[in-house]
């Protein structure tokens, strides 16, 4: 690999993702205030893709803009619902009330990713998935929640498709990798393509 990889990304998921795929990358979280860049996007009437987007992309400028000479990714997710855009649940009531209003209806998620290299974006893909959400009983949420908790208060829609929450789906239309918050496939085949991956 001639490019050193940063992942600007805290997401356990994605590095292991990564790592599983054999790819050498360091982590470097960026902070930045993703909750007042996503409001400020919302008033302005963006879309859900264009905030996806740009908020993976002032991730890479942020860690690349300390790392000049790093080729580096940045990630972010966002689901979608009717006219809303769904956040980590801060609490348990929190998730109860999003998968309420997730259940026997569909929602999108918008899983972005931006590369940058020499302080400037190369490349960029946002994949979309539509997810079915089944018509679960509320006693089943409630369980769901209680044993999960720990694991999907760090979701957008409060679940986790890798773990139980598979069991909250009838059907989903879309790239795995892309719900796990990563488009891998998509990833893999720019690294590849630029030399950075062995062909």
């Amino acid at each position: 690999m001639k490019d050193h990889i940063i992942l600007a990304s805290g997401s356990a998921i994605r590095s292991k993702l990564l790592s599983q795929a054999g790819t050498i990358f360091d982590v470097v979280i960026p902070r930045i205030d993703e909750t007042t860049i996503r409001d400020s996007l919302c008033q302005e009437g963006a879309s859900p893709r264009d905030i996806a987007d740009t908020l993976a992309e002032m991730k890479a400028q942020k860690v690349a803009s300390k790392h000049p000479g790093s080729l580096v990714i940045g990630c972010d997710q966002v689901l979608a619902h009717k006219r809303s855009l769904l956040a980590k649940p801060e609490t348990k009531e929190d998730a109860l009330q999003q998968l309420y209003a997730l259940r026997g209806d569909t929602h999108q998620l918008l899983s972005a990713v931006v590369v940058y290299a020499d302080a400037g974006p190369v490349w960029r893909h946002v994949g979309l998935v539509r997810l079915h959400m089944r018509d679960a009983t509320d006693a089943y949420l409630n369980d769901y929640v209680d044993r999960n908790w720990d694991s999907i208060r760090h979701s957008v829609g409060s679940y986790k498709l890798e773990e139980e929450g598979v069991r909250l789906f009838s059907r989903i239309e879309g790239d795995y990798f892309s719900v796990l918050g990563l488009p891998m496939l998509e990833l893999l085949s720019y690294l590849t393509l630029r030399g950075t991956l062995p062909s």
